[in-house]
C-alpha cells in the first residue's frame, strides 16, 4: 500500500519559466513532516522567531527548521521531501507578526498571523478533510 501511494505521489512538474521541479505530493495527512519553518536570512532576529514558531508547533506536528541556501532552493528541497507547508519568516514578520505560508501542491503563498498557524495546519492535515477529497 505504501509503495502504491509513494509511487503515485512522486511527480515532476514543468513550471511556467521552463524549469522543472520534483515534488512528492503525499497527502498532507500522510506526510511525515507537516511543515518546515524558514527564516528568510540568518540575521536580524529572523532565526530566533522561526525557532520559536518551531517550538510552538512541534507539540502538535512534526515540523522542521531550515536556514541553509536561498529560500527558493529550500522550497524545492521541501517539495521533493513531500513537506506540505513551508512557513517563511521575513522582515515584515518583525513589523506585523505575520508569516508567509506556502502550499506545496499549488505553490500558492499567503500571509497569515503566526497565531493562526496551528489551526491552519490542523485543518489541512485532518483525516476528515483528506477523506472528503476522495
Amino acid at each position: 500500500m505504501f509503495l502504491a501511494v509513494f509511487s503515485n505521489a512522486l511527480q515532476e512538474e514543468e513550471l511556467e519559466n521552463g524549469t522543472t521541479r520534483t515534488v512528492l505530493k503525499l497527502p498532507a495527512v500522510l506526510a511525515p513532516v507537516k511543515a518546515t519553518v524558514l527564516p528568510l536570512v540568518k540575521k536580524d532576529g529572523l532565526p530566533e522567531i522561526a525557532k520559536k514558531i518551531v517550538s510552538d508547533l512541534k507539540w502538535n506536528f512534526n515540523v522542521a527548521y531550515d536556514e541553509k541556501d536561498a529560500v527558493g532552493r529550500r522550497y524545492r528541497r521541501q517539495d521533493a521531501a513531500g513537506t506540505p507547508f513551508c512557513i517563511t519568516v521575513d522582515h515584515d514578520t518583525l513589523k506585523d507578526n505575520t508569516v508567509t505560508i506556502r502550499y506545496r501542491d499549488s505553490m500558492e503563498q499567503k500571509r497569515v498571523k503566526i497565531e493562526e498557524l496551528q489551526s491552519i495546519i490542523k485543518e489541512e492535515v485532518s483525516y476528515k478533510k483528506w477523506l472528503m477529497k476522495m
